[in-house]
């Protein structure tokens, strides 16, 4: 039988360092801090993203089409053996990811074209839908995205804040995995990103600590400026 999806709010919004810093001195004071946070509260991401051959992803979010997706794939600091394959889904504003382990030797056959054999030899549902979005509709890697991550958390409610610093976008696909790539700053200096994921009702109390009046909640997404930023500067 299959489940209902389960959708999130996703509110996002572009801030300044010193708005983030504001925000993580009142946020620690009431929330946990992530447990991939480390020793240090941050910890760094790496997403390849992908899109088709028309960038269907980039122009629906540019257009704002209320049902889309994208697929990326993600690993976390330095260590890319612990990969992740992701489908982020949006639908009237609210967000809904699926995701699987992703090993090397299945990222290296979606790069190099081994599509097919690997929808043969997966039994996973989701990278099995990855393969056939491959083969049909051309979807490629297109480019990375890189930033630095402080995020809180509240288990009981499903409460999830993010604070994003420090985004980059790259076209150099090919050292995805051993970080070697030039990173263009997606964002003006000092400008980062806070984001806030529940399920239905955030309480008053968290949101009461990220009101700020100087916040603007906007569809900011890191892959469509990316690949915005790129063009811009002739690549």
């Amino acid at each position: 039988m299959r489940l209902i999806k389960q959708y999130r709010n996703e509110w996002k919004y572009p801030c300044t360092e010193h708005d983030l810093a504001i925000l993580e001195d009142r946020l620690d004071a009431v929330l946990d801090r992530d447990a991939n946070s480390g020793a240090t509260g941050i910890y760094e991401i790496h997403s390849l993203y992908f899109d088709d051959i028309f960038d269907s992803c980039a122009k629906e979010n540019e257009a704002g089409v209320s049902a889309r997706f994208k697929y990326r794939i993600r690993y976390y600091g330095d260590n890319p053996n612990f990969m992740k394959l992701e489908r982020k889904e949006k639908l009237n504003g609210r967000c809904h990811k699926d995701s699987c382990r992703l090993t090397l030797e299945q990222y290296r056959q979606i790069i190099s074209g081994e599509a097919e054999e690997l929808f043969w030899e997966t039994e996973n549902e989701l990278l099995k839908q990855f393969c056939v979005h491959i083969m049909t509709k051309g979807f490629a890697p297109k480019v990375i995205v890189d930033y630095e991550r402080v995020a809180f958390v509240e288990e009981i409610t499903n409460i999830r804040i993010t604070l994003d610093k420090n985004i980059s976008v790259s076209d150099e696909i090919e050292h995805f995995l051993d970080g070697d790539y030039l990173r263009v700053p997606i964002q003006e200096k000092q400008r980062q990103v806070l984001e806030v994921k529940f399920d239905y009702i955030l309480p008053g109390h968290i949101r009461h600590l990220v009101t700020n009046k100087n916040l603007v909640q906007t569809s900011f997404s890191k892959y469509y400026l990316g690949r915005k930023k790129l063009q811009s500067i002739g690549r």
